[in-house]
């Protein structure tokens, strides 16, 4: 491969960070070793909306170079975009995003280019779905009443031809599907012969995985404990667990054993998609986790921070906790946050014990942002976020469901409270006039003592690990990805500042067979939690620390994790290492 190496990231995060994809580009663009091995890097996908003005389009720190929307010319391709645009009857956004590391101060501007597939042409839409039926047997004909599949179909010819025109289409050229959305694209570059395009799937989940994982009642109990044994006995996804075909997802997750190479975030995601299918077991897959920050701060630091949310609490409840726990997230049934409350519950009889309190700040929603002003009306007319009501703009279904959970807890409990903070952001503005004026977001990150992520699928588990840096206990499930990369850089060794959590353990249970394992039920695995949740308390009581060199201790020990788990640590250590394996793979026929 050329050394000029251009990467093509086809995602649906093309213009604003929305999850961990989001993440892992804002991870790369600001990595140099990144930047040093890749010369030109452009982030393609649909365009979802065409409200806005022209200063919209491309998200913050942007600039548009073309726009046939909005009738903006300011680059040499334009009569190319033109063209295509009259080929196809779609319509191109074309620009520059600027992604900016404020610790590093290291920048970087990637291409950007949206396509608008609405009123897409019908006839180059049904040969390109003719031809992923003819080489991968993709049935699109399944799938095109969902537009969350037809759209990233749609994009798939036209990108190949807007890479073309803008000189992408070289042999140097890789294209990475990010998730199943990007995986027509790459096939679709597989299909173009007249360019010798490299191809990588981005597993940053498996789909097909994390639906049966989450809508089963033994989670990852009953589902990690299977695969081990489907492996041991030569059985797939299909075999287990019926068919998935009727799943899009799935069907174009399956498809990736035909790129050159598959990145995984996770080592359970390896293990998840060697059971999709047979091909599988020899396909060319390399873990390259994500990355966490890496910052140094002093203890006077983290205890400034400690220090407002403490305050916070004062003004919420009226007292000064001794110890803060924290859990950011998004209000998914993933996320296991129910684990959290059983935690708690052994915590608060050790603390009763002992005499000591402490706060759960829970940031978390399942909506957009709320208004300033309707949270300033909420908080006067109810005390929010302390109380909380049903309907807009305050609980929607899932975040009710959750806070009964927490009334249930705090009702019950002395030492320890939550305080369900449903909104997304962490200042005064966005959170209430209670809260310190000089509180930032970062705040919540720095002077956490303990941040909670016991997920049931999580593939690699960024947000766990975000308080690392600060000197903050980590407590994860042995099933989030990041489990991994931690047992990398340690040796396997026991570090003090996280806690992995393994709600798999069966040593109390006896099952002979998969039979037996599927009927794992919510009743086994409550459980093995209530075993595993008391098991994490007790380590957590045993490492909080009790003064400012127990504190300053452990900042010393996360921040030596966190540099070594840098985003340029990743690149340079897992994902530069897979790109001579390129030139090795023989597509399947």
């Amino acid at each position: 491969m050329a050394f000029e190496r251009t990467a093509v990231h086809v995602t649906h995060e093309t213009t604003s960070k929305v999850g961990g994809i989001g993440a892992v580009l804002q991870g790369f663009f600001t990595s140099q070793s990144y930047l040093d091995s890749f010369g030109r890097s452009i982030l393609v996908g649909p365009l979802f909306t065409t409200e806005g003005s022209i200063h919209e389009r491309l998200g913050e720190n942007s600039e548009v170079l073309y726009s046939s929307i909005d009738g903006f010319v300011n680059t040499g391709y334009a009569h190319a975009f033109r063209k295509i645009e009259n080929s196809y009857n779609t319509g191109i956004i074309y620009g520059r995003r600027t992604f900016f590391d404020k610790q590093t101060n290291i920048k970087s501007s990637p291409e950007v280019v949206l396509i608008d597939v609405r009123h897409m042409d019908k006839w180059p839409i049904d040969e390109f779905k003719r031809r992923l039926f003819d080489e991968f047997g993709v049935q699109s004909n399944l799938y095109e009443n969902l537009w969350e599949f037809e759209q990233y179909i749609r994009l798939a010819p036209v990108a190949i031809e807007v890479l073309k025109a803008i000189g992408a289409a070289e042999d140097s050229t890789l294209i990475i599907a990010h998730e199943f959305m990007g995986m027509p694209t790459a096939l679709a570059g597989i299909i173009e012969h007249s360019c010798d395009f490299k191809t990588v799937f981005y597993a940053h989940e498996v789909a097909t995985m994390r639906r049966i994982v989450e809508e089963h009642p033994g989670h990852d109990t009953m589902f990690y404990n299977t695969i081990r044994q489907a492996h041991k006995d030569r059985l797939y996804v299909n075999d287990v667990f019926g068919d998935q075909n009727s799943y899009f997802k799935h069907s174009l997750v399956e498809a990736s054993k035909y790129c050159d190479r598959i990145y995984a975030v996770g080592d359970y995601v390896v293990d998840e998609l060697r059971f999709l299918a047979p091909e599988f077991e020899t396909a060319g897959i390399n873990i390259v986790y994500n990355g966490i920050p890496a910052y140094q701060i002093t203890v006077a630091e983290k205890l400034a921070s400690k220090e407002k949310l403490r305050q916070y609490c004062e003004n919420l409840l009226g007292y000064k906790p001794d110890f803060i726990f924290t859990h950011v997230t998004r209000l998914v049934r993933s996320k296991g946050m129910w684990r959290d409350l059983r935690v708690l519950e052994h915590i608060e009889k050790e603390f009763r014990t002992q005499g000591k309190t402490g706060v759960l700040f829970v940031l978390s929603t399942e909506v957009g942002a709320r208004r300033s002003r309707e949270i300033y009306t909420m908080e006067s007319i109810y005390n929010w976020p302390v109380a909380h009501r049903e309907g807009w703009p305050d609980l929607s279904g899932g975040e009710a469901g959750y806070y009964t959970a927490i009334q249930e807890f705090n009702t019950k409990s002395r030492n320890i409270k939550i305080i369900f903070i449903n909104q997304f952001g962490f200042e005064p503005q966005k959170c209430g006039k209670r809260m310190p004026s000089n509180m930032e977001f970062m705040d919540i990150r720095k002077g956490s003592d303990v941040e909670f992520g016991q997920s049931i699928y999580e593939p690699f588990g960024i947000a766990q690990l975000e308080p690392l840096t600060f000197g903050g206990i980590c407590v994860f499930s042995s099933v989030c990805g990041c489990s991994g990369f931690l047992r990398d850089i340690t040796s396997g060794e026991a570090v003090k500042n996280t806690i992995i959590a393994d709600y798999t353990n069966l040593a109390l249970h006896n099952y002979g067979d998969i039979e037996d394992l599927l009927q794992i039920n919510r009743e086994v695995r409550d459980q093995i939690e209530a075993g595993e949740s008391e098991k994490v308390a007790m380590q957590i009581c045993s490492r909080l620390p009790k003064n400012e060199a127990e504190i300053d201790s452990m900042l010393q020990a996360g921040y030596e994790l966190a540099k070594n788990m840098s985003w340029d640590i990743v690149v340079k250590d897992y994902l530069l290492s897979s790109l001579p394996q390129m030139q090795d793979k023989i597509r399947i026929p």
